[in-house]
């Protein structure tokens, strides 16, 4: 079986409500439904929530809610892993045993169907652990700098101060949309940023995290802008 598992926990602290929020016109976590049904990647679209209205709000977007997720997976502490592990071990218990489990971000409106399709194909291509996507940064991260206590500049890596932008290693940070994974990967909680996963690459227009309300102000501004472009 493969399964999309969409984790919705109740308690966002900076933006309240984040998962259901309105968003384009939408509850936030019914771009992610939409994408993972869209795809046609799954045999089964579930979210893991300790909310009962998150819940009510995924069921009438589409996706199932076969359990609740138990207090110990729902603190401000919680790791993505225990809680995929959780779903995956949950749903093998109920039926057929779980091949793939893919972690969908319920905040994750730029997600695309085929995007989903894409990772699912590289994670059989390549026999990895896990595939998720990523993309590069924007400037050198070898040329960062920090403020410094007295409130003055340092770079982090002084020694690249003159090094030439392009020949410094292009780096790729997460996208923070899906993580598709192994059964046994997500059982027995490997690491994802390793040598056992691959990427799938986004252009950097479809990548935003949504953390804070400047966030979210951002990435319906970005996400207007791409349905009127037809992206």
């Amino acid at each position: 079986m493969r399964l999309a598992v969409i984790p919705a926990r109740g308690g966002s602290k900076r933006i309240p409500r984040k998962n259901i929020k309105l968003f384009c016109g939408k509850p936030m976590i019914a771009w992610s439904i939409k994408a993972a049904l869209q795809s046609a990647s799954f045999d089964r679209v579930i979210v893991s929530t300790d909310d009962e209205e998150i819940a009510e709000v995924a069921r009438q977007c589409g996706a199932e809610v076969p359990f609740m997720r138990p207090a110990e997976l729902s603190g401000d502490h919680a790791g993505t892993i225990p809680v995929i592990r959780h779903a995956v071990e949950s749903i093998g218990a109920q039926g057929p045993a779980v091949e793939q489990a893919c972690c969908l971000y319920a905040t994750a409106p730029f997600v695309r169907a085929d995007d989903l399709r894409r990772g699912q194909a590289l994670l059989q291509e390549t026999g990895a652990d896990y595939v998720f996507s990523v993309t590069s940064y924007a400037f050198p991260i070898q040329r960062a700098i920090r403020l410094t206590d007295d409130g003055h500049l340092e770079m982090f890596n002084p020694e690249h101060f003159t090094t030439r932008s392009q020949d410094l290693t292009e780096a790729f940070h997460d996208a923070g949309q899906f993580y598709w994974g192994r059964s046994e990967a997500w059982r027995e909680e490997r690491i994802i940023f390793g040598a056992r996963s691959a990427p799938l690459i986004l252009p950097r227009h479809r990548v935003q995290d949504i953390d804070t309300p400047e966030d979210w102000e951002r990435a319906e501004w970005m996400f207007k802008v791409m349905q009127q472009g037809g992206e």
